[in-house]
């Protein structure tokens, strides 16, 4: 598959990090275009507001306000994200911020290279995708699983569980009947035992079925609709997995 070239801005509040992420991605990753370079925050609003980007390179810590607090005045946008910081405690905040990937400092060469073909092979799935017919590459399941019950165990067909939905050491499962069911059983137990039947943890908090998906909305803050018109985030770790679902 051909790696798509992508429109990219760097968001990092030190000149010499700039440069030299800079020089590494015209060495090493010839495919990304860098647009231009934001010192803070507002300077970072103009960049993403005027230019169609495809990823941003995003450090956490910047004068008068975070990474968070910028994602969080956009809102919604189409573009990948790669988190760039000294500081490995904002890793799972990258995570449920739907970071593409988290390259940490100083910046590894083969990393920031993996970062970079992971973006340009979404996009390259994205845009194969687009206006297609879309037939799954694992047909419609047709497995059983038995759920606990105070008298026993009930068994429910695989293929009617539209998304499991964690809630502590509980899951609710959502069924394609409009119905649901509490588990005893954590989400990561269900993930292991639907293994292989067309499910995937698209979120930490979700585990989805594949042959349920309605819709994919990329991006950031990309997800999926589901038949029920449930809208389920999508990690960034998670989208080449989804997308290569399909054929």
């Amino acid at each position: 598959m051909k790696l798509e070239n992508l429109k990219a801005i760097i968001v990092e509040d030190e000149k010499t990090s700039r440069d030299i992420l800079k020089n590494y991605l015209a060495k090493y990753c010839p495919q990304v275009e860098v647009l231009g370079e934001a010192e803070n925050i507002d300077q970072a609003l103009v960049l993403i507001r005027n230019n169609a980007l495809d990823l941003v390179f995003l450090d956490v810590e910047m004068p008068y306000g975070n990474a968070f607090d910028l994602l969080d005045k956009l809102g919604e946008v189409e573009f990948e994200t790669v988190f760039v910081t000294a500081y490995n405690q904002y890793a799972m905040d990258a995570v449920n911020q739907h970071a593409a990937y988290y390259l940490m400092k100083p910046i590894s060469i083969d990393e920031l290279i993996k970062a970079v073909d992971y973006v340009s092979l979404i996009k390259s799935r994205e845009k194969e995708l687009q206006n297609q017919v879309l037939v799954p590459k694992l047909p419609q399941n047709t497995g059983k699983i038995s759920i606990p019950t105070l008298n026993g165990f009930e068994i429910v067909d695989t293929n009617q569980i539209l998304y499991c939905q964690a809630d502590d050491n509980y899951t609710h499962l959502h069924l394609k009947n409009g119905g649901s069911k509490l588990v005893s059983k954590t989400l990561r137990f269900l993930e292991e035992k639907l293994d292989g039947n067309g499910f995937l943890r698209a979120h930490k908090t979700y585990l989805i079925n594949l042959n349920a998906i309605k819709s994919y909305h990329k991006g950031k803050g990309g997800y999926v609709e589901m038949e029920n018109g449930k809208a389920i985030p999508v990690t960034g770790a998670k989208k080449a997995e989804l997308l290569n679902y399909f054929k």
